[in-house]
């Protein structure tokens, strides 16, 4: 079913794209130049990551932030998609290779959501 085109969806997108960073719902509606209800941007975010235009990150603290699929239509998918959660400007990234780890055996993955958090390249190179 195609999906109607509204200045919400628009406004939302437009903020993932121009920041290029993951997002929380709430940062995205302090970026949004027009008055959007909180609960509609929601079910855009949902609807993004239904479609497969977002992600949804799960950070240590329980907090969700969305970001943009960049290489969410890779064949094959990557299975392990790491983000970074800087700890000094907060910014969510996604880690631009696979992070590999081993589990026991008879053990099978079938979703990873994992979140490594510390100081990112950009604030590291400032403390210098």
């Amino acid at each position: 079913m195609k999906r109607r085109n509204t200045p919400t969806k628009e406004a939302v997108l437009d903020v993932l794209i121009t920041t290029g960073k993951a997002m929380s719902q709430d940062a995205i509606e302090r970026e949004i130049d027009i008055n959007i209800n909180r609960a509609t941007i929601y079910r855009v975010l949902n609807r993004f990551c239904e479609d497969g235009i977002l992600h949804r990150i799960v950070a240590e603290d329980g907090k969700q932030y969305f970001a943009m699929c960049i290489n969410c239509d890779e064949n094959p998918k990557p299975l392990y998609h790491f983000h970074f959660r800087c700890i000094k400007c907060e910014t969510i990234e996604c880690l631009p290779k696979e992070v590999n780890f081993s589990l026991p055996k008879d053990y099978l993955i079938e979703n990873v959501n994992c979140v490594l958090s510390g100081v990112c390249k950009d604030c590291s190179q400032l403390a210098i």
